[in-house]
């Protein structure tokens, strides 16, 4: 196969790929809203044309399935909400990253036509299309997980400063500074947007959505529960605390059943066979030497 199409293909996609990051990379929204600070903003409407993120975000909007913008920020949420990873910058590179791969396809396909290289550039196309998709359900995947598995322990720290006098709000901020991850992060994102008026209610249940995490869903909606209800706070934390712990025991077990089943396709299909060969090789050898 002639790779000199490929390269000149690339040599021509990676600079356009490049320049188009560096315009959508480029935060405009704090500038305008210093300059609108500044006084510096002209009043009036203006009638300039649009620029090139601008049109970009324009035109992804047009190819975007109604409500699938709704399920990406969803995604996003859970996933942090990564700075360099804003929705509007994640549904224009969509369809970019699709033009590129249906262009890599089409190379491949004008090079040698075939079925199978029509379906290679629709795959091609359809795969960079979904790729950002992928990255962020897999970034809010292993975000749940740290959630899940620090929230015993930022639990446990939490009962501690309860059952010695300290407040909730003050045991969660307590435990989530002494903390790193992204369950810290969630707390005081919390303890923000309580501090900025919202209801305490409003605020956890709005985490429960965030992290999407069963046991931390449960936690919070018992909290809620005892405040609303007037029930000790120490005494709910105290049997979530120990249901937390039987779960991740329970987790623990689950992962160790799981073991011998992840380990029995490697180990049929790479063990045995090298086994076999060092084993009945020889034998073999010598049953067919003495035929011979």
């Amino acid at each position: 196969m002639n790779l000199l199409p490929f390269a000149a293909i690339l040599l021509i996609a990676a600079p356009a790929a490049y320049f188009t990051w560096v315009l959508i990379a480029t935060d405009r929204t704090s500038r305008s809203l210093i300059e609108k600070n500044l006084g510096l903003a002209k009043a009036g409407p203006k009638h300039s044309t649009l620029s090139i993120p601008d049109a970009l975000h324009k035109l992804a909007d047009k190819v975007t399935p109604v409500g699938y913008a709704a399920w990406l920020d969803k995604k996003l949420a859970g996933a942090g909400r990564p700075k360099s990873w804003p929705l509007e910058r994640v549904i224009i590179l969509k369809p970019i990253l699709a033009a590129v791969g249906l262009g890599f396809g089409l190379l491949s396909y004008l090079n040698s036509p075939s079925g199978g290289s029509l379906l290679l550039m629709l795959g091609m196309g359809t795969f960079g299309y979904f790729l950002p998709d992928l990255l962020v359900i897999n970034r809010a995947t292993k975000r749940r997980d740290a959630i899940q598995l620090a929230l015993p322990n930022m639990l446990d720290q939490m009962l501690i400063s309860v059952e010695a006098g300290v407040g909730f709000e003050a045991a969660m901020t307590r435990a989530a500074q002494n903390s790193t991850g992204p369950l810290a992060d969630e707390f005081l994102r919390s303890l923000q947007d309580i501090q900025v008026g919202r209801s305490r209610s409003e605020a956890y249940l709005d985490l429960a959505q965030r992290a999407e995490v069963t046991e931390l869903t449960s936690f919070l909606r018992a909290i809620v529960q005892a405040d609303q209800y007037g029930i000790a706070i120490a005494q709910v934390m105290r049997a979530q605390a120990h249901e937390m712990r039987i779960r991740r025991r329970q987790r623990a077990e689950e992962h160790a059943m799981k073991i011998p089943v992840k380990i029995l396709f490697p180990l049929v299909l790479l063990i045995f066979p090298c086994l076999f060969v060092i084993i009945l090789g020889p034998a073999a050898l010598s049953i067919v030497q003495a035929f011979h």
